[in-house]
């Protein structure tokens, strides 16, 4: 399902979207129409639509649209892009007027399993956005995938850990969560993890990966996946932390869509 603006999208505002590259966009997860942290999703789409194109974005509108991709039962992924067709190379400094692309995927059934990365310095312009302009990320899995690995870990210049492409990196170190911090883009799952167990964030070289004893990656499509490599180092599949905090994960109330 692809629409646009609850209509099938065109050929014309698709070429848009991919020719201009411009726009955000939030991933659900929806299941029996409920989304855990909903308002983090909607709160995101706000304040990125404002940051792009200065303008408002109407959540309740926002959740009209996706609820026609979402099933009554079952589970579905639903991603919600915003972006305007009438911009593009020649137009960028006119006013906006952003439209709502909802696009829909079967939820992944089986686990995904753990994850082995390589690091790679980069820095996403704007981090606190979640920006359609994949380019680069994608740039670099692609290379870490032909190289052996299942995905990369964004470091900065000095060293310092800070995300996935798609993904917010946690770790364990002492028996408790530690989440990077830094210039990131604060996922929902992430969000939700922290709201429920009060754990920090905290600047982290890559030095400080030695002393850790397990590491994870999040987002809201698989939640949580163990990391068991990152460059020559290796973490175990399972750990009793990682496990309460899937816990706390599911045990978290969901908000109907």
């Amino acid at each position: 399902m692809i629409e646009l603006d609850g209509r099938p999208a065109g050929e014309d505002a698709l070429a848009a979207l991919a020719l201009t590259n411009y726009g955000h966009f939030t991933t659900l997860l929806v299941e029996e129409g409920r989304v855990l942290g909903l308002d983090l999703h909607l709160q995101r789409l706000i304040r990125d639509c404002r940051l792009l194109f200065d303008t408002a974005l109407d959540p309740d509108r926002v959740r009209d649209l996706a609820r026609r991709a979402a099933p009554q039962s079952g589970r579905r992924i639903i991603r919600i892009t915003v972006f305007d067709p009438a911009l593009n190379l020649a137009t960028i400094d006119a006013d906006a007027r952003p439209r709502i692309l909802v696009t829909a995927r079967p939820a992944p059934e089986a686990d995904p399993g753990p994850l082995r990365v390589r690091t790679a310095v980069h820095r996403r312009d704007l981090p606190e956005v979640k920006s359609v302009a994949l380019g680069p990320a994608l740039r670099l899995r692609r290379r870490a995938r032909r190289e052996g690995y299942d995905d990369v870990l964004f470091t900065g210049d000095d060293g310092e850990v800070l995300e996935g492409g798609t993904w917010n990196i946690g770790l364990v170190r002492g028996g408790r969560v530690v989440w990077p911090g830094g210039d990131v883009l604060s996922g929902t799952t992430r969000q939700l993890l922290r709201r429920a167990g009060g754990d920090p964030t905290e600047l982290i070289g890559l030095s400080d990966l030695d002393d850790c004893e397990a590491a994870f990656a999040t987002n809201a499509a698989t939640v949580l996946r163990p990391l068991t490599r990152i460059d020559h180092r290796t973490y175990p599949a399972s750990h009793p932390v990682m496990a309460r905090l899937a816990d706390t994960y599911r045990a978290l109330p969901a908000q109907k869509l």
